[in-house]
């Protein structure tokens, strides 16, 4: 599978632009603020429906004017596929498949599979639990249909709970029986939930390690662990030991949606100990292992879309790097960088085909 052809309209600072791709590798190098990393947003709205770096869906409409529309030409099993987004201020976000329209935007979710490695990845370190658990939700998603559809239908009881506790505080009232209608469907989910992320995370952790090794040079041990409150307890027990700190804050404290990813550099957090070097080679590996798990559970080879990432990493880092992407195991991957001098450099080093634009 590869993107041919993508078509910009009033997208963020972009009028109106359209991009012929080499089915290996496309790099776009200028000064920054020309829009480099708006194409590659543009390229990941196609495939996930939303922009990564901004989820307010309206502010990535250009200043003035009333609607923006990025259609894409792909290549999948020898045929073509047209994708199309659209929104129009004042309406819902429209997503199209060869002219028709998807009901559900999660039903998409996969078919167009893609991994972005930005330097917006860092939140994954700086951020909260959240944050990290949208990454592996995230990941999992692309693939497992019926986990995404468990996952919705969680938060929807969760925010379903909350209410319940803001109700029962505003009325200083409490219904322990109208409570454990939405404790047991959220014990249902949250196990079904808790069993797919300790799944994941057993097969994902060695790939990342692997991927880490080869981009530090096996300078050091890092590791990435799984966190959850289900590792000791179910979730109704979990919901009944924290029945009356939810009553206090009038929220559900506690359940599979406080998991969280421990990132680990020599057996010490990185966020505290690592540099920015190892910060960023940390990141890296996770998301070329999200790239190989994605690869290994589907039968299409995702898009690869690298912004801005050979700045903070030294020169042998960067070579590691190009050595991963130098096999076939990699298909369309797109670069943006602000020295057209250095990305020639570093793609020539792979031997692939490459087209450069300039911004």
């Amino acid at each position: 599978m590869y993107l041919q052809r993508i078509s910009l309209v009033n997208f963020k600072n972009i009028e109106s632009q359209s991009f012929d791709f080499q089915q290996k590798i496309n790099c776009f190098v200028g000064d920054n603020g020309v829009g480099k990393t708006n194409v590659l947003d543009a390229i990941y709205y196609l495939s996930f429906a939303k922009s990564y770096f901004n989820s307010v869906a309206i502010q990535n409409i250009k200043h003035n004017e009333p609607f923006f529309m990025i259609e894409g030409e792909y290549i999948l099993n020898d045929r073509t596929e047209k994708i199309v987004c659209s929104l129009k201020r004042g309406q819902k976000k429209v997503l199209k498949r060869n002219g028709k329209n998807y009901d559900k935007f999660s039903e998409h979710i996969g078919q167009i599979p893609l991994v972005i490695i930005s330097p917006a990845d860092r939140d994954l370190v700086t951020e909260g639990s959240d944050t990290r658990r949208k990454f592996i939700d995230g990941v999992i998603s692309q693939q497992n249909k019926s986990y995404l559809q468990d996952l919705l239908a969680y938060n929807k009881v969760l925010s379903q709970r909350n209410a319940l506790l803001k109700y029962f505080a505003a009325n200083r009232t409490f219904d322990a029986l109208n409570l454990s209608v939405y404790n047991e469907q959220l014990a249902n989910y949250g196990a079904k939930i808790y069993e797919v992320r300790k799944d994941f995370l057993e097969k994902f952790i060695p790939i990342f390690n692997e991927k880490y090794q080869i981009i530090s040079g096996d300078k050091e041990s890092v590791n990435l662990r799984y966190k959850s409150q289900l590792e000791d307890f179910t979730m109704l027990e979990i919901l009944q030991k924290s029945l009356e700190k939810d009553r206090v804050l009038q929220y559900t404290s506690s359940g599979i949606h406080k998991d969280d990813l421990s990132f680990e550099i020599e057996e010490y957090p990185i966020k505290k100990f690592g540099s920015q070097g190892q910060q960023k080679s940390y990141l890296i590996a996770l998301k070329l292992a999200q790239f190989e798990f994605i690869k290994q559970q589907s039968s299409i080879i995702p898009i690869l879309l690298f912004d801005d990432i050979f700045d903070k990493l030294d020169e042998n880092r960067v070579s590691q790097l190009i050595e991963l992407v130098n096999n076939d195991e990699f298909g369309q991957i797109f670069i943006t960088d602000t020295h057209q001098e250095r990305t020639e450099n570093i793609v020539k080093q792979s031997n692939k085909p490459y087209q450069i634009f300039k911004l």
